[in-house]
Formats: structure tokens, sequence, C-alpha cells
């Protein structure tokens, strides 16, 4: 990957030494000194658009953190990056859970779970999560 200068977009580079376990740069052209910004991870839009769902419908970052496997501190990031609100839901609280396909169709097939309910059911790798919910009670 060839280098070129931040300051004055030059291709004069030469190394100069590592700083903090990153290789630092000079430009002979401006005699400015840099080192290479680290482009870090990238999660998948699939992960972002899930966790933001998860936090509409009322999980906490921490709950969607142990769902998805993404920092709460990220999820926390990517609410405010995009500016997300939930709208109030008083009466009601989200309970989850995460099942195997088998699993998911047994719980379906009973009236009692499913009854006087509103549900989502969203898949994850072979997996899927069901989010119901319930009135507080009283």
């Amino acid at each position: 990957m060839e280098n070129i200068c931040p300051k004055c977009k030059s291709e004069k580079i030469v190394k100069s030494g590592i700083i903090n376990e990153k290789q630092r740069f000079h430009c002979k052209d401006c005699n400015y000194y840099f080192t290479v910004k680290k482009l870090g991870k990238k999660i998948d839009d699939y992960y972002v658009t899930k966790a933001l769902q998860l936090y509409l419908e009322g999980l906490s970052f921490r709950e969607i953190e142990r769902i998805i496997g993404v920092s709460h501190v990220t999820i926390s990031s990517w609410i405010k990056k995009y500016n997300i609100t939930r709208p109030p839901h008083s009466d009601f609280h989200p309970v989850y859970k995460i099942l195997k396909q088998n699993e998911l169709l047994d719980y379906m097939s009973k009236e009692e779970n499913i009854k006087d309910s509103g549900l989502i059911i969203t898949q994850f790798a072979d997996k899927y999560m069901l989010i119901k919910w319930e009135r507080f009670k009283k």
C-alpha cells in the first residue's frame, strides 16, 4: 500500500521509525511526520440494523450486546450516530427468547404462548430470537 502525505498529498514518503507500535512516516516535501491511521474492523451493516431494531423494541444495550456479540458501548454510539429515539411503552415490556428452529416451532404451537401478545421473530445465524411484549404486572 503506497502512502501519501495527509498534509500536502505528496508521494515522497519515507519510513521514519515506529511510534506506539505503528509505522511512522516522513514527507520529504513538507517535512511532516505522521503515522498510518488505523482502519479498525468494520462491523457488517446487518448487525447494526439488528441492534437498532432491538433497541427500538425496548431491549437494553447490554441485552443487545449479549445477543449479537457487539459491545454495548458500540451499540450506544450507533444509537447516537443515527439519532434513534424509542417510542414510549408505558404498559408493556419486552421479553425475549433465543430458540433453535424446532424450539421455535414448539413454542409457537402452544396457544398460551402467543395469546394476547405482540411478537417479532428475527433470525441470527442458526437461531431465532423471539420478542414478546407483556403487560407490567400491577
